[in-house]
This record gives structure tokens, sequence and C-alpha cells, in this order.
């Protein structure tokens, strides 16, 4: 099945933690945030993004910003007390760092966790103070952080969590199981953090991105497409009712998927749904087309005899961040590649480049 000489990397085993779970596991994703509630039709009419900027327009909201003090209710089901307006804030997911500087928080960042990606490219002075090894309590204490965005699926470990609250450094907790619990996060960080129109504003113009992406690709087929993760080993794909099986469908395809609460789907199950498209999330790690046409068993399937196989970066379409829009863009042009030129290549002023292990942190 893997290309010769290739070899499972432990980074791509800690993706799995984050991808193939995500909205399978039993994590409560309500917030006590004002955040209206979104929608994702599949047959919007709105035109977004303007050939000028290459992103969405905010809408702009008249809503204030949130007073201190202030309880909120994160994604653990847990109160967090913000005494007054946070200015140490700590980030310990890549896209809550993504967050903060989009929403003009990132002046009062500082703190974050190892990003390979390097993304912003605002964020780099930022201390490290935790990896994917582990969290720096005692630096955190130390820096006298008054805030800590974490990630509530087990990519923070719940016994650094527990930690920081024992040392009364209140934590926000987050984990979007869908593209809808994406904008209620960046709107749950926004009021944590004083910034609220700021995020409704940034969530209002991923909506509009949103809905421009479901406008172009809403008459067109749904051809059955596999999103590969892994497949040096086992062969790993979304599962079902999955984020990356939400982000296909609203892409135009429909997402070959691995049964829900399994790590992997059989070559068996792979070869009889017969994709028509691969995406290749794991392109960053070296898989090619060629690679992937030259696997024993492979050369049946439709995508393969129609070299239908195309690189991604995995970043932006699973990180549940700001960017989430540019990777929708990109993920449907992988499936529809008749759509190139029909959005604004919406890629940012300091676009990082795609390292071998960028996507090890999708979170």
């Amino acid at each position: 099945m893997p290309g010769a000489g290739q070899t499972i990397r432990p980074a791509i085993r800690r993706r799995l933690v984050a991808l193939l779970f995500a909205g399978s596991l039993a994590v409560a994703a309500c917030t006590g945030s004002t955040a209206t509630p979104v929608s994702i039709p599949s047959d919007a009419t709105s035109s977004a993004l303007p050939a000028e900027s290459g992103t969405p327009e905010p809408s702009p909201t008249a809503e204030p910003a949130a007073t201190f003090p202030l309880t909120l209710r994160d994604d653990q089901d847990t109160d967090v007390v913000l005494a007054t307006q946070p200015q140490k804030i700590v980030s310990l997911t890549p896209a809550a760092t993504e967050i903060l500087f989009a929403i003009g928080a990132g002046d009062r960042t500082i703190g974050k966790v190892e990003d390979i990606s390097k993304y912003p490219p605002a964020a780099d002075d930022v201390p490290i103070v935790a990896t994917y090894q582990g969290v720096d309590v005692e630096k955190i204490v130390s820096l006298g952080a008054d805030l800590v965005v974490a990630d509530a699926n087990g990519l923070t470990p719940p016994a650094a969590i527990d930690q920081l609250r024992r040392a009364n450094i209140p934590v926000l907790a987050i984990y979007a199981p869908n593209v809808e619990g994406v904008l209620a996060d960046i709107e749950l960080v926004g009021d944590a953090v004083g910034e609220g129109p700021a995020a409704r504003d940034l969530t209002a113009s991923m909506q509009a991105g949103f809905d421009q992406v479901a406008a172009a690709t809403g008459s067109l087929s749904k051809p059955r497409t596999f999103y590969e993760i892994d497949a040096t080993k086992e062969i790993y794909g979304p599962q079902k009712d999955s984020f990356i099986e939400a982000m296909v469908a609203l892409a135009g395809g429909t997402a070959i998927t691995a049964a829900a609460g399994a790590p992997d789907i059989p070559l068996e199950k792979l070869v009889a749904a017969d994709p028509e498209i691969i995406i290749l999330g794991d392109a960053a790690y070296g898989t090619t087309p060629d690679i992937v046409a030259k696997r024993p068993g492979w050369g049946t399937m439709t995508a393969v005899k129609d070299g239908a196989i195309r690189p991604a970066d995995d970043v932006v379409i699973t990180r549940p961040g700001p960017r989430l829009v540019e990777g929708l863009i990109s993920l449907a042009i992988g499936i529809h590649p008749e759509l190139a030129g029909a959005f604004p290549t919406p890629v940012p002023a300091e676009s990082p480049e795609v390292s071998p292990a960028a996507s090890a942190a999708p979170y």
C-alpha cells in the first residue's frame, strides 16, 4: 500500500487524533457566548468574495463588546469567569492563535503552542509555552497569564487544564466538531477577550464565503471523493459525520468515509466505494499522485484510472480557524477543477510555505 521507502510519521498519528474522531467523541459543542446560530446552506445565492480583496466583505455589527466581569460557558460545559478583560492571553491551539490575531488580540497574546506551519507570521515572536509533547504550566503561570485558550478534545492534556485552573487561571477550552462549531468558537473567543464585534465581523465574512462556495457547487455533480489523511500503513480518511466529511460536502463532493468510531477504512471497502476523486491531505508528507497510482490494488479505482488525484493543503482545510474559507475554496477546486478562476485566490499577504510537517497541528 505505501510507496517504497514511506514510513508512518508520529506527526501524522497526532493529527489523526484530531481529525479521525472529530465529531464522533462525546465532547459537547455548546457555548455560553451570545453567538447567533449559523447555517451552511446548500443553495445559497450570495456572492461575497470581491475580486479586489480576495476575501469576503464582513457585515458591520452594532453589537457592543462584552462587559466585564463576564461568565462564559466553554465547550467542556465549564463556566469560565473573567473578572476583567484579559491582557495576557496564552493560546494552546494553532487555530486559537490565528483567531486571536485575526480579531485584534494578537498584541495581548503572550504565549502559544508550537505551530510548525508558523502562521500567522505576526505571531513568530510570541514565546512557545507548549508543544504536542506537553504544556509548560509553570512558564504560563510565571508569565502572569489571565486567560488560556485550550483544546477541549485532548490535544491540550486534561491534566494541564486542571493544573492551570487550580492556579486560578481562567481556561477557555474549545472544540469544534463541525463548521458551525468553528464559527461559534470564534465568537466565544472574541467574547472572552473583549473583541466580540470583531469576531462577529469575521464570522459573518466567513459565512458569506461558505455561502458563495455553496452557490457555486450547488448545481454541480457530487463526485465520490476520498480525502486521504494517511495511507502509509492502514488507510485513514474521514469518519462518518466528521468535520472533514462536512467540508467535502460543502465543497461539492460526496465523501467516502470510514465507519463512525473506526480509525481506518479497509482497502476492499475503498475499492468498492470507487472514488472518482482522491484528495491528498497528506501531500505535505511527500505523498504524490504517482505514488498513489502505483499502490497495489488501487489501480481499478476511477480516480486512479482518470488521473483525478489532487494534492491539498491540509492545514487550511482542517484547521478550525479564520482560514477555513480558503481551505473550502481549495477543496472545492480540487473536487471541481472547472471552478478554478471562479473565486478570487484568498491568499494572505504573507502566506506560509507548506512544510513537510505542516499538517501535524491542525488545531
